[in-house]
């Protein structure tokens, strides 16, 4: 510990190491250490600029990375310590000279100091040991730019969210995963970002090639640097100092940029299109770019007619793939500034030609949640196009015509309504409060005709008449009949050949009922094949439909099903003319009227047993149990057990039912002598049976 002006210092190390030890600190290691030198860094603020820090340090860990040696390896601690920065600066001079020769990336900001820089050598040393690696120890330092007060290399950086936005719609790892060779290109790199947010989505960066461009020789040096750091060789990176690319080195397969920031006052929107249109040009067919800049030039209403025609240009000339709206703050130290982002493919598929995707989330926080939303809506209209019935419904976004956009000439790049999704999700939303509100009228309703009733009486009053038409009714048999279902039978298994293990399941009236699970019973495809010859197999959608021991109806999603009897099939045709879906014909089954009865058996009225033999134990000779004594032959006979007791005969309907009587055996009747009886049955002596009684 040490004093400065009354304060007690120390030492930055052990305090370090300290909050390490005890787990005080509240950070990851590294991230203590990495602030240990940060720190150290911005206490030289006194003796180097802002730019002289960042410019220096990113140069000496570049040479490191170069040489592939620490930058302090061969000095001599025992040496004073004037003495030994001028050895340590001499010594990292000449690895500069030796390398760097042609001054491409560290030698002209290292000869532009003297030996008072060699604390910064020991600094890089110590970022690369908390960073584990240079590109790590220079990512840190550009982070903390703003922290050095270089306030002008940070103005154009973008927010995290945004950046991964950008790196989720070029889809950079995918297409390495193909094996493809990329190019990447950015004619406004500034200090890189983009460029650096790309590569560090991937992992396999020896078959990616970097262009980049920038007006500026400090930020051209830093983004050359800075991209080498990442893993691009050295072969494949070309920054130039100027507004073009060196195009001859390679084609640029995708392009990543954000047009320079101009103010308000001085912001030309033709500018801004001509840009656009130069990155339009870079692309060959099949490459995509993405475009960031203002909101007032890609999005807005246009009132330049010049600016106007350019913007429709581009549209017609089926390059522009979406237009997006973005909220503010994705620029954090443009507060003002609104942005958007244009996305181009040339040569996009044909499903997608001569129509663009417009979004606008400028309402909404761009957090993770919107931004995989958006990505995915712009990556499925990228691969698929516009597929009216089965495609992706954009969550943020329309599909418009580019007809109607160049028929609103200079209008507004925005959605003309909400999305499908959205309005669809806010009706299912609203559904149970419209729900509630419309029980809650009908209620008040309900009561005050009640209250009126009670008041004045029943209310009397002309009845409606419907006026429109009756939907069209039909049967089942009148489907049958048309060929629009088709009803085949079931088929008679043998228990013994049902297992729980078999290939097919087997579907009976339980499993139909939901008596028993669909599954439970199966049968083996080689037994099938061997005692069912001629059983067919369901088909997926098939209904399949039972009425004992009552109605139940099942529909087979998957198929290959043995039906089995009572149990039946019924088949829809898809390719007849306006055809149900088999979960419809179920339902209307299901929900038709008389389809919920229960199939009762016919009641069998109970035989009587036959006369016993005279000689059987029991009786005397000549009385069995159905014979009565003369005695009692007058006397109502006694019920016999499990039929009612005989009404007493009386009147007329004695005189009619008694000769029947003597008839009782199954099958005859006794009728008076002397009339010829009545040839064929009668209505009403129909048996339960269904056979009728023939008379004697």
């Amino acid at each position: 510990m040490s004093e400065s002006s009354g304060r007690p210092l120390f030492d930055g190390a052990q305090v370090a190491e300290w909050l390490i030890a005890s787990g005080l600190g509240n950070a990851a290691p590294t991230e203590l250490r990495s602030e240990l030198a940060l720190f150290g860094i911005i206490a030289l603020r006194d003796r180097f600029t802002p730019w002289q820090l960042v410019e220096t340090l990113g140069s000496l860990l570049c040479l490191r990375r170069l040489d592939g040696r620490p930058l302090t390896e061969g000095t001599d601690g025992s040496l004073s310590d004037a003495e030994a920065d001028e050895i340590l600066w001499s010594a990292v001079l000449r690895r500069a000279e030796r390398i760097d020769e042609e001054d491409d990336f560290v030698l002209r900001e290292l000869r532009s100091l003297d030996a008072a820089a060699a604390p910064l050598v020991r600094l890089a040393e110590d970022l690369v040991e908390a960073a584990y690696d240079e590109r790590g120890a220079y990512e840190w330092l550009l982070a903390a730019r703003s922290r050095l007060g270089l306030g002008s290399l940070a103005a154009d950086s973008v927010a995290p969210e945004l950046s991964r936005l950008l790196t989720q719609l070029t889809d950079l790892r995918i297409r390495l995963e193909h094996g493809e060779s990329l190019v990447l290109a950015d004619p406004h790199a500034r200090a890189g970002d983009l460029l650096a947010a790309l590569l560090d989505d991937t992992d396999d960066r020896e078959r990616v090639t970097v262009l980049a461009a920038d007006p500026d020789d400090r930020l051209a040096r830093i983004t050359r640097r800075r991209l080498l750091l990442a893993g691009v060789s050295e072969l494949d990176l070309d920054v130039q100092t100027g507004p073009d690319l060196e195009e001859h080195l390679a084609d640029p397969d995708l392009v990543v940029t954000q047009l320079p920031y101009r103010p308000g006052e001085n912001r030309s929107v033709l500018t801004a299109l001509a840009e656009v249109e130069y990155v339009a040009d870079l692309l060959r067919p099949g490459c995509t770019a993405l475009v960031l800049g203002p909101a007032d030039a890609l999005v807005d209403e246009l009132k330049d007619t010049e600016a106007s025609q350019l913007r429709s240009a581009l549209l017609r000339g089926n390059v522009v793939e979406s237009v997006i709206a973005l909220p503010g703050g994705v620029l954090p130290f443009r507060p003002g500034y609104r942005p958007a982002l244009w996305t181009l493919t040339r040569g996009p598929v044909p499903e997608a030609e001569g129509k663009v995707l417009l979004a606008d989330i400028s309402s909404d926080q761009l957090t993770a949640d919107v931004r995989m939303r958006l990505a995915e809506d712009v990556l499925l209209w990228r691969a698929e196009g516009f597929r009216a019935l089965d495609g992706h419904d954009p969550r943020y976004g329309r599909v418009i015509s580019i007809a109607d956009l160049d028929r609103a000439f200079g209008g507004p790049l925005t959605p003309p309504a909400p999305p499908a999704s959205a309005i669809w999700s806010d009706k299912v939303i609203e559904r149970p409060a419209l729900i509630a509100e419309a029980e809650a009228r009908l209620e008040r309703a309900t009561a005050d005709a009640r209250a009126y009733e009670d008041e004045q009486g029943p209310y009397r009053g002309g009845v409606l008449r419907r006026v429109d038409r009756l939907p069209r009714r039909t049967t089942l048999g009148g489907l049958i009949a048309d060929r629009r279902v088709t009803r085949l039978p079931g088929h008679r298994v043998d228990d013994r050949h049902l297992t729980a293990d078999g290939h097919h399941a087997v579907l009976g009236p339980e499993e139909i009922t939901g008596e028993r699970p669909v599954g439970a019973r199966r049968i083996d495809r080689l037994v099938l094949a061997a005692e069912y010859n001629r059983v067919a197999l369901t088909e997926p959608g098939d209904v399949v439909y039972t009425l004992t021991p009552r109605l139940g109806l099942y529909v087979d999603h998957d198929g290959f099903s043995v039906v089995a009897f009572p149990a039946r099939v019924l088949r829809v045709d898809p390719g007849a003319l306006r055809p149900l879906t088999p979960r419809v014909l179920a339902v209307l089954l299901g929900a038709a009227r008389g389809t919920a009865r229960i199939i009762k058996k016919p009641a069998r009225r109970p035989r009587r047993p036959p006369p016993a033999d005279p000689a059987s134990p029991g009786g005397p000779a000549g009385c069995g149990p159905g014979h009565r004594p003369q005695s009692q032959r007058g006397a109502p006979r006694p019920p016999h057990r499990g039929l009612p007791a005989p009404r007493p005969r009386t009147g007329r309907g004695a005189v009619l039912r008694r000769p029947a009587d003597r008839g009782r055996t199954p099958g005859t009747l006794a009728a008076r002598p002397g009339r010829r009886p009545r040839r064929g049955p009668r209505p009403d002596d129909r048996r339960p049976g269904g056979r009728h009684a023939h008379s004697r």
